[in-house]
């Protein structure tokens, strides 16, 4: 099968829709299928390496490190409508949607579409009322996607938000899958304890992470907050952030001001290739976001083997079994309640790693090519 997917992120970020692009074009090629991405080029210039298209781009103000193309005509379209694809799955509801929209006019390949992103979330970053972002991302989504063939919910909480949109297509929850072969790759005890210590981590701390971008979306100002009220009765707690993103500076100032800069250690960007190990330095992940969609940095946590302590979110349905791997807190008094058992327990911090490390068996990559497929032969034979 000739399958083309669209996504305005590929190269200029690192983050779960570029994470499940990569892994859903690895499965799809070693099942066999003719492969092709049309993306966005992170330069002026367009190119084509590979199976990948650039187009070239221009980066926008609309939210940071996002780009878009100069024009909507260029001969890589006319090249891919040679090509003609038997499906397209387009991953972004923005710039590549009207290349996926125009491809298909012009071939009759029916469009998948992946819903990563909840933008309620997000519109803050142009639209200060929160009332008028809501609405606008409701209308903005149920017109961009009604006639599309088939629609992919990454979970249930993101197939609620379109069915309240109105949205009423086929629709399938796929979880996106990781790659849990480089998140079972494992430092040993000694390259461990030297990578912190090369961080400035002290031997007898333990260590809560966070790994992801930096976005004011992602609520870190709330978990540093957090930290440093449990720092006070926990005095041996360090956090990591690992990751960048625009909240940075924000972020350092707050740590300054809640007099917690000693014990809060931010690593900036890491290699992708490398980021299991940044996991394996945790004690215990964490995170105060409700903006996540798919949660896949929640998973790859748990395939490396960490408890997590997580706000409350249905993202989490399938990722956190209480008491077993992990917790969810919905307010100061039950972080501080789960922290203290975390902390106390070390022989429960081992056996919930490895109860996460088998949670993660269920997103591997492969389960998920399998099921994606499905849906592409399903699209294609109602297309007759």
């Amino acid at each position: 099968m000739k399958i083309l997917i669209t996504t305005d992120l590929f190269t200029t970020n690192t983050n779960g829709v570029v994470t499940s692009v990569t892994n859903l074009c690895d499965e799809l090629v070693a099942k066999g299928h003719d492969v092709k991405i049309l993306t966005l080029s992170d330069t002026m210039k367009s190119r084509h390496e590979g199976n990948v298209y650039y187009i070239r781009s221009i980066p926008t103000r609309i939210y940071p490190d996002t780009r878009m193309p100069t024009s909507f005509r260029h001969k890589y379209l006319r090249e891919l409508i040679e090509w003609h694809p038997d499906v397209i799955h387009s991953q972004c509801e923005f710039f590549t949607f009207f290349f996926a929209s125009h491809i298909s006019k012009a071939t009759g390949a029916p469009i998948v579409h992946t819903y990563h992103t909840l933008y309620e979330q997000y519109a803050a970053y142009i639209i200060p009322s929160k009332r008028i972002g809501r609405f606008v991302v409701r209308v903005f989504s149920r017109r961009r996607l009604r006639n599309v063939d088939s629609i992919i919910a990454p979970t249930h909480k993101v197939e609620d938000a379109l069915c309240s949109y109105g949205l009423h297509n086929d629709m399938s929850v796929i979880p996106s899958g990781i790659s849990l072969e480089q998140h079972k790759l494992r430092l040993s005890p000694e390259e461990r304890l030297s990578m912190r210590r090369s961080l400035g981590i002290a031997d007898d701390k333990l260590v809560l992470i966070n790994l992801g971008r930096l976005g004011i979306e992602k609520n870190l100002d709330e978990m540093l907050s957090m930290f440093a009220k449990a720092k006070k009765v926990y005095d041996q707690l360090v956090f990591l952030i690992v990751g960048d993103g625009p909240a940075r500076d924000e972020l350092e100032k707050r740590t300054d001001e809640l007099g917690i800069s000693d014990s809060v250690i931010f690593t900036g960007m890491v290699p992708p290739s490398r980021v299991q190990y940044y996991y394996q330095l945790g004690d215990v992940f964490v995170s105060a976001s409700t903006s996540e969609t798919q949660g896949l940095t929640y998973v790859e946590a748990a395939a490396n083997g960490l408890p997590l302590l997580c706000r409350e979110d249905p993202c989490l349905v399938d990722v956190i079994e209480d008491g077993k791997n992990g917790f969810e807190w919905t307010c100061e008094q039950e972080f501080m309640t789960e922290i203290g058992e975390i902390v106390r327990d070390p022989e429960w911090r081992a056996v919930a790693g490895r109860y996460s490390e088998r949670i993660a068996n269920a997103f591997d990559k492969e389960n998920f090519g399998d099921a994606v497929e499905k849906i592409y032969y399903s699209v294609v034979s109602a297309h007759g």
